[in-house]
């Protein structure tokens, strides 16, 4: 009896034991969640490619709530949410996405374009209005298919709906691809796996050399893969993974180096390898995303903010903080952090994603989105409509807020804030949730052995330091968290239900907290934060202020001036109205004292990225610098070296998020004293342009370029100002000098714009040179060589020399290729000596 009664008491105790063991929280430290098995509830990466350290949810299981809802709410009710009213490209007539046929005038890029953004904002938001709107191009779009696989518009047989005439045009149907992908998300329609699965049928039945025909798909050939790999993991048909190969081979060469300039396709290309990294599982493809990221932030990134100055393109020499990076660019860079996240599980890329989103992308649009503009640089003092170039690339109207006229940037660049909302949270392979992007939020999921389980988080962050964590669920379940821990983080606190959990976690790493949760645990998060002097050496050591991870720029006061649109959406220049040419006066030991930081109320409208609604400031001291001031272009003044001398006086300013500053000065010199400063230098004035008429001139070029001084490297030089007579084809034009008083010339030379492999400019056809009489008539000089009086080549100045003539203007006329248009880059007049 002794015996048996030993034996309950021992089994007890094993008993005991065990629920003990089973109760027991666990906290770990690691760089990333275990791939060793595969979530039971939500689909990753299947056999044989690399599982998933990160698995992306269904779009409705997270609900942002807080400054990210606001956003998204702001941006369903500003111009995107209205933009089928708004521009021309996404008129329902006449389009050729929503032709059965695919013919029709418009339909290229920017439908899918525009749909990848409205239509995740739609689900997030739940906003039935724009869900039925989304689904008359989705449905357009998967009732196009034709017998042999091709979907949308017809191959380039619709006219101008797409750019190659005749031939595949893979590119739109890119973008598209994503709009179908997540409309299956959303709703499980089973047409859009069939729909691609028979268009891959029919890739796989193209030759490689017409493959990628044309510039952008190559470029961004990673965007199909990474749909041939999504389509793999729903059907595991093992020919996908020949189609993944085929893409690879296709498309430009990330995996070798930085493969083009241009800031879009870098920022939506650099990542490709890594996305093949999947299948190859060769760790130099995972690298080389890396390498490609570094590599254009060490020359062209060394400013803050998170992106690179790519006004159009990267060039030599245009590596200052006033250089600027199109809206679209800022988006695409988001979504290939995201991307990258899921595939790496490396927390740097939710630390190099937070960057961009939080101190780049919001100054991109008036706070109430209701127009953007197409450039933003870290430092810009002044947003209107004048023509920026060379100093920003592409001419034009660049920096105005404009709902109306950035086509891409217009359609491409509001998918940011709906794909981040959709990659706060993930499912892990451990049957678990990683908290990665924290915002205000709901998410809701099955975890561990099936239980659906909801977390409410609360925070302010960006803005604030402290997340909480409150679950809601049916019953006891027990599954491991991941907790994220920023890398500019290195000393965390947890709590769960108010006891303190002893961790010591590195910064880019998560804590894994395994613990069986009940209804109503709370777990509390602290990321301090504190105050960091970001010196870029590259840039004559100025210096950015940090604050955790938002950077913060110099309050500049703003004055919004209408410059047309229309009365519903109208465009805006923003004008400084306070001074802006500070440098800063450090603690030269200990620069993070310098500052002080002022917290305010939560902006009741949950809008923090407005001025005088932000919850933080910083109070810094500044000096002016009287030499600092704008150049002739209306740009602020380049960077110079820092320690700069002022002898103004010394004064108390604000610092904003940068974020919120749509006028913004982020990198700022510093204040010393000799001998170790150094003089400021006033921008040089500009050589004054002739007096000059054209024919025609594109909107976007400027008559200025022919008299600017700038001598072309050659005859695609796109770092200097350009004049041309786009769109202009096989036309007569000309253009004309005209003098105050008459001048005696003798010859005159001609650098000719042309952008073979990347534009329809070529050099004319001919051209000859005219002069006004006294009669007022124009009449063709008399040249000296007869030979070839008027030369058409590229890469040089073409010179025509004549017998001199003394006249008020001289006029070049032009007779352009058929089917090509061109311009001028210079035109220099010799003068009889």
């Amino acid at each position: 009896m002794k015996s048996r009664v030993i034996l309950i008491v021992f089994f007890v105790m094993i008993s005991v034991s065990i629920l003990s063991c089973k109760d027991k929280t666990t906290v770990t430290v690691v760089d990333k969640p275990d791939t060793i098995a595969r979530n039971d509830f939500y689909l990753g990466n299947q056999p044989p490619l690399v599982p998933s350290p990160l698995i992306k949810l269904p779009i409705c299981s997270i609900k942002p709530e807080g400054w990210l809802l606001k956003q998204l709410q702001l941006q369903a009710d500003g111009f995107h949410g209205y933009l089928t009213e708004i521009s021309g490209f996404l008129k329902k007539e006449n389009n050729a996405w929503l032709n059965p046929e695919g013919i029709g005038e418009r339909g290229w890029e920017e439908v899918p374009y525009w749909l990848k953004g409205y239509s995740n904002c739609a689900y997030v938001l739940g906003r039935k209005d724009m869900v039925d709107e989304a689904k008359i191009w989705l449905e357009a779009a998967l009732n196009s298919q034709k017998p042999d696989g091709w979907f949308g518009p017809d191959r380039g047989r619709s006219g101008a709906a797409t750019q190659l005439k005749g031939r595949e045009d893979l590119w739109p149907n890119m973008i598209m691809l994503f709009c179908l992908q997540d409309y299956y998300d959303y709703t499980g329609d089973k047409r859009v796996i069939d729909l691609m699965t028979k268009y891959f049928e029919y890739l796989m039945t193209m030759s490689e050399d017409e493959f990628f025909i044309g510039y952008w798909p190559k470029m961004r050939g990673g965007d199909l893969l990474y749909s041939v790999y999504w389509l793999y993991n729903h059907t595991q048909e093992k020919w996908l993974l020949d189609l993944a190969k085929k893409v690879h081979r296709c498309t430009a060469r990330w995996d070798t180096d930085v493969i083009n300039w241009h800031n879009v396709n870098i920022a939506q290309g650099f990542g490709e390898p890594a996305t093949y990294y999947m299948q190859s599982k060769a760790p130099n493809d995972l690298y080389a995303a890396e390498r490609n990221w570094k590599k254009v932030r060490d020359i062209y990134g060394q400013v803050p903010g998170g992106m690179f100055g790519g006004d159009e393109n990267c060039r030599k020499d245009y590596t200052g903080p006033r250089q600027a990076i199109e809206t679209c660019g800022i988006a695409e860079e988001m979504l290939s952090d995201e991307t990258l996240l899921r595939i790496s599980g490396n927390l740097i890329w939710a630390d190099r994603c937070e960057n961009v989103a939080f101190n780049t992308y919001p100054a991109a649009f008036t706070s109430d989105y209701k127009a953007l503009r197409y450039l933003t640089a870290p430092n810009m003092v002044l947003s209107d409509k004048s023509n920026k170039s060379p100093g920003l690339q592409n001419g034009g109207t660049m920096l105005l807020m404009n709902p109306h006229t950035y086509r891409c940037c217009q359609h491409n660049a509001l998918h940011a804030w709906p794909y981040y909302a959709q990659n706060l949270w993930f499912a892990t392979g451990d049957n678990g949730l990683a908290a990665v992007l924290y915002a205000e939020s709901k998410v809701t999921a099955k975890v561990g052995d099936g239980t659906e389980i909801t977390f409410t988080e609360n925070t302010h962050y960006p803005f604030d330091e402290k997340i909480e964590l409150i679950l809601s669920a049916a019953k006891k379940v027990e599954f491991p968290l991941y907790l994220r821990i920023p890398g500019w983080c290195d000393n965390p606190n947890v709590y769960i239900n108010g006891k303190q959990l002893q961790v010591q976690a590195k910064p880019l790493s998560f804590i894994r907290i395994n613990h069986t949760w009940s209804d109503g645990d709370k777990l509390s998060l602290e990321l301090p934060i504190k105050i960091d002097v970001k010196v870029w050496a590259k840039n004559k050591n100025s210096v950015s202020v940090n604050r955790g991870p938002l950077t913060y720029s110099l309050k500049i006061g703003e004055k919004y001036v209408r410059q047309g649109g229309t009365d519903k959406w109208p465009a805006w220049e923003i004008h400084p109205t306070t001074a802006w040419n500070y440098g800063l006066v450090l603690n030269e030991n200990t620069p993070p004292e310098s500052f002080e930081v002022i917290k305010k109320d939560w902006p009741a409208s949950n809008q923090p990225f407005v001025p005088e609604d932000v919850p933080i400031e910083i109070k810094a001291n500044g000096k002016k610098i009287s030499e600092w001031k704008l150049d002739y272009l209306g740009l602020v003044g380049q960077i110079q070296q820092s320690p700069a001398i002022s002898n103004e006086p010394t004064e108390t300013i604000t610092l904003i998020p940068m974020g919120a500053a749509r006028l913004r000065i982020s990198a700022f010199p510093t204040i010393g004293i000799l001998p170790d400063a150094h003089k400021w230098q006033a921008p040089p004035e500009p050589k004054q342009p002739l007096p000059t008429k054209a024919s025609h001139s594109y909107p976007g070029d400027t008559t200025n370029a022919l008299s600017d001084g700038l001598i072309p490297k050659n005859s695609n030089d796109r770092s200097i100002p350009r004049f041309t007579w786009w769109d202009h084809r096989g036309t007569s034009e000309w253009v004309q000098y005209d003098f105050e008083q008459a001048r005696t010339i003798s010859a005159v030379e001609v650098y000719w714009f042309d952008d073979t492999g990347a534009g329809e400019c070529r050099v004319p056809k001919s051209w000859k040179v005219l002069y006004k009489d006294d009669d007022g008539q124009f009449k063709e000089v008399a040249y000296v060589d007869s030979f070839v009086p008027c030369p058409v080549e590229k890469d040089k100045f073409n010179r025509a020399g004549f017998e001199p003539v003394t006249t008020n203007s001289i006029r070049i006329e032009v007779k352009l290729q058929p089917e090509f248009s061109g311009g001028i880059l210079e035109w220099r007049i010799i003068e009889k000596e």
